[in-house]
């Protein structure tokens, strides 16, 4: 049972990739956009899940795509034509076919109701397609499909006789399948006969075990149907070449009709065995050519495994790092020797944690697959129209980033659909096409992944949000903000411009709670828009949350982490660079920019560190609600690649810390959340009503210059 329990648990994943890659190949079906094989890889995705459905004795789930599967095949042959309500049709059977995987999945009692309408709905068009009268062509008849005019002639409860070939591909027992237990299934539907083809068979020297080189010719003469022959090869039919038709040359079958030639060759033509070539061709790629065994190119392994192994490599870089600074206590005379050595180990070790840290990169495609589907619900429920455009499907991140951005990415989409689309009357008024379209796209940039949602729709009403934002207090009456300021308002908790409560929106939980968590993976988000043409929002993540390179800061003998994706550079200003302003705060002049200093020391109560930034060093960070900071520190100890521990599975979440390491010496360092450091001090880069403007880098020279000439304009909150 724990075996059977295991295989149970690899078919439902492979089911969940299945069902991704259908919704895939079923939103290019209804963009317009599918090739001639999108409806082959529907055919076969479905086919999968009922073939494993069959193994586990999950019934309504064979049952449901067998219908789903019958109507497929007549869609790829050209016998039902692909209309847009049909497409409907086929996405709420992807819909039903995902409930029923995942009650299997749960154990719970499946969606029978549902799933036997929806079943009907898809049988009805499978036989209509069957007695049209354009089923019956010679084309057909090349295919060799259940419905040729031999099979159709026959008389219910007529005795018939089946000539089957059967050749097996050669990696059909690697597949888990046995010819034999076919032959046997065949006896049960009546009376068999059977030849074999040895035509295949190689010298004794050449043959590799696992390879299937015996072909099968088997006669049944039984008063079943063909569809009935066909379903004992179900499991099988990618991984052969199979043609079954009635032999016109035996007494008592039916003659076949004189545009129907009964030979093998015709019955399934040389059309059929093309398709189910291709079938194969697209499952198993063109490995084949390195002999048995090639096309395994992927393996699939339990996430803990990987993640053990993760923590191992972590375990090596922290003691690599501890035999670091050991040297520093070796005589000098053997130091070149042991310096040289952790020099190779480091570099040996970096090439390992790449390595192990590539096992768990997936392409992000598994999120974005999911959301045509949220953009249809949405779209229905509004009113609206809309088309999602996806680019940068494969780029890769790590499996737990993954896992993590789904939610926020799906928040967003439905924001953009609810506010920021409008109508398809509306946007035909402002001269836009009715079609709204959002674009999910994904890149790497310097070390991290950026997702951006945009849409083109009509953007941000600053004055609506400022408005609502002064009635719930979030702004003093009067004062102005920039557009910046004014989208930041979005992220506050509980706010929402909403005129009404929805299922969609309108209850102001959202936006704060993306933040929140894209905060607590190390990233940012943040919003741009544009009245009248649209808003994107933007996400920033690490590429991974287990090891990330840093740099090593010092302030007051503290040793603290500073991720270099944060860092822009360092400096150590001059006094003349550096002003107070009248609350107590400081700005340091960087280029003709000034932007607000925070001191390390003082956010964590430090004593003993620099207080003269002209003494010690800044660090200069950028941020994504803030724009740039000035972090005050005593001195730089160096980079070097530090291994993430979360500290709310550790120990408590702490303000302005956003992880731990272990350093060399074997003492916990505190890896730095800017945008915390930034709330605990109250300090932002933002100008009070006084100066004149605002820019995203911080304030400019001589609006900052203004506000210390007039203090009593310019006290900062």
């Amino acid at each position: 049972m724990d075996d059977l329990s295991r295989f149970r648990d690899t078919y439902l994943a492979e089911c969940e990739e299945l069902l991704r890659d259908l919704e895939t190949h079923l939103s290019a079906l209804h963009d317009g956009t599918a090739d001639s094989e999108c409806l082959n890889s529907i055919f076969r995705a479905v086919h999968s899940i009922k073939a494993g459905a069959g193994m586990f004795k999950f019934t309504e789930l064979v049952d449901f795509s067998h219908e789903f599967e019958a109507l497929l095949d007549n869609m790829r042959d050209g016998r039902v034509e692909v209309t847009a309500e049909r497409v409907d049709l086929l996405f709420k059977a992807s819909d039903v076919l995902a409930d029923l995987v995942g009650a299997a999945a749960e154990g719970s009692e499946p969606p029978a109701a549902a799933a036997n309408m929806l079943a009907k709905d898809l049988a009805a068009i499978t036989s209509t397609a069957k007695t049209a009268p354009e089923a019956n062509t010679p084309d057909q008849a090349t295919r060799g499909d259940a419905g040729t005019s031999a099979e159709q002639s026959r008389q219910p409860g007529e005795t018939v006789c089946y000539r089957i070939d059967f050749y097996p591909a050669a990696e059909l027992f690697r597949h888990a399948n046995e010819p034999l237990l076919l032959i046997r299934e065949l006896k049960t539907l009546g009376e068999v006969e059977v030849e074999v083809d040895l035509s295949r068979l190689p010298d004794l020297q050449q043959i590799e075990p696992e390879n299937a080189y015996l072909g099968w010719t088997i006669t049944l003469r039984s008063d079943c149907g063909q569809d009935a022959v066909r379903e004992v090869f179900e499991f099988v039919e990618d991984d052969c070449r199979l043609d079954i038709h009635i032999d016109a040359n035996d007494a008592g079958s039916p003659a076949p009709s004189e545009e129907t030639d009964a030979s093998p060759g015709r019955r399934n033509g040389a059309e059929g065995s093309d398709r189910k070539q291709a079938d194969r061709a697209a499952e198993e790629g063109q490995a084949a050519k390195g002999g048995p065994g090639a096309r395994i190119s992927s393996i699939r392994v339990d996430l803990d495994r990987v993640d053990r192994l993760v923590n191992m490599v972590g375990e090596l870089v922290i003691t690599q790092s501890m035999l670091s600074q050991q040297a520093d206590d070796l005589p000098s005379d053997r130091l070149i020797q042991f310096t040289r050595g952790l020099e190779e180990l480091a570099t040996h070790t970096r090439e390992l944690q790449e390595s192990v840290m590539a096992i768990r990169m997936q392409p992000v495609k598994s999120v974005f697959a999911r959301m045509p589907r949220l953009v249809r619900e949405v779209t229905d429920k509004l009113g609206k129209r809309a088309r999602l455009v996806t680019i940068g499907e494969e780029t890769e991140v790590d499996k737990t980033v993954i896992e993590e951005i789904s939610d926020p990415i799906t928040h967003m989409i439905r924001n953009s659909l609810d506010h920021g689309l409008e109508p398809p009357e509306e946007r035909e008024a402002a001269g836009k096409p009715a079609d709204g379209t959002i674009t999910l796209s994904a890149e790497h940039r310097g070390g991290r992944i950026v997702i951006n949602i945009r849409d083109d729709g009509r953007g941000i009403d600053h004055s609506a949000v400022l408005a609502r934002a002064r009635e719930r207090g979030l702004v003093a009456p009067g004062a102005e903000l920039a557009p910046d300021e004014i989208e930041d308002l979005l992220f506050e908790p509980g706010f929402s411009t909403a005129a009404t409560v929805t299922d969609i929106s309108g209850r102001g939980v959202g936006l704060d709670v993306v933040r929140r968590n894209i905060q607590g993976l190390g990233g940012r988000v943040s919003v741009s828009s544009s009245p009248g043409s649209g808003t994107c929002f933007t996400m920033t993540l690490p590429l991974t949350l287990a090891v990330m390179d840093g740099m090593i800061v010092v302030a007051g003998g503290e040793k603290f982490v500073i991720p270099t994706t944060n860092i822009i550079e360092s400096m150590r200003p001059g006094r003349d660079q550096v002003n107070r302003l009248p609350s107590g705060d400081e700005l340091v002049e960087v280029r003709g920019d000034y932007l607000p200093l925070l001191y390390i020391a003082r956010a964590f109560s430090i004593d003993g560190a620099v207080d003269d930034p002209s003494h010690g060093l800044v660090v200069l960070a950028e941020t994504e609600r803030k724009g740039r900071v000035g972090l005050v520190v005593d001195e730089l100890l160096g980079q070097q690649q530090v291994v993430i521990k979360s500290l709310e599975d550790n120990y408590d979440p702490v303000p302005g810390i956003s992880a731990a390491t272990i350093l060399g010496n074997g003492l916990v360092a505190p890896i730095l959340d800017i945008e915390g450091l930034q709330s605990m001090s109250q300090i932002s880069t933002s100008p009070p009503p006084g100066l004149a403007a605002a820019i995203p880098g911080g304030v400019r020279r001589t609006d900052a210059i203004a506000s210390i000439e007039q203090p009593e304009r310019n006290q900062w909150t």
